[in-house]
């Protein structure tokens, strides 16, 4: 099936079945990234589609690695005496 957004084929889907199976062909969507078209009476009503990979989704672990800088000692107090520390 050619949809008229892209060239991209992909699979089409009774609107009916597609309530009675909806979180099992929004995974199949992310699994194999092929679109798939919902339709009622035989025409489209809707296009589901895979998100892009976008940098932030794809390494959302280390996002920010190597934006900070450390300055000083992490496990000396920061220049404070405390009566409860030893001298």
């Amino acid at each position: 099936m050619l949809f008229e957004h892209g060239t991209d084929c992909g699979d089409a889907m009774p609107i009916s079945k597609f309530k009675a199976t909806c979180l099992a062909a929004l995974e199949r969507v992310r699994k194999t990234g092929r679109p798939l078209r919902i339709t009622r009476f035989g025409r489209p009503v809707a296009d589901i589609v895979a998100p892009s990979a976008t940098e932030a989704n794809r390494d959302w672990l280390g996002r920010y690695a190597s934006s900070a800088t450390i300055t000083g000692d992490l496990v000396d107090p920061v220049g404070v005496d405390w009566e409860a520390l030893p001298k």
